[in-house]
């Protein structure tokens, strides 16, 4: 799995309930044929990103598929969580 380009925006939060910052991160994968997420239409993530005092983690990710945005029923393993992670905090 290689991350082959992305998105990110931070979320802004009206209220000011949130403590820190959210971002939602779109990363557009390019996957092998012989993975279980592989797709013809492509694949993507999405993440939900936390920063605050506590220091910053993922709070949520979803696989879609590429051209019809199909929600993908996979979880990624801890280490592709953390390249993940790493890959979103060294874009921002």
């Amino acid at each position: 799995m290689n991350i082959i380009k992305h998105e990110i925006e931070e979320i802004v939060d009206p209220t000011g309930i949130l403590a820190g910052k959210r971002y939602e991160c779109i990363l557009h994968l390019d996957v092998e044929e012989d993975d279980e997420l592989y797709s013809e239409n492509g694949v993507y993530v999405k993440v939900l990103l936390a920063m605050d005092d506590n220091g910053h983690r993922l709070l949520s990710h979803h696989l879609y598929e590429e051209n019809t945005n199909k929600y993908l029923d996979f979880e990624l393993e801890e280490d592709e969580l953390a390249v993940i992670l790493s890959y979103c905090l060294e874009q921002l």
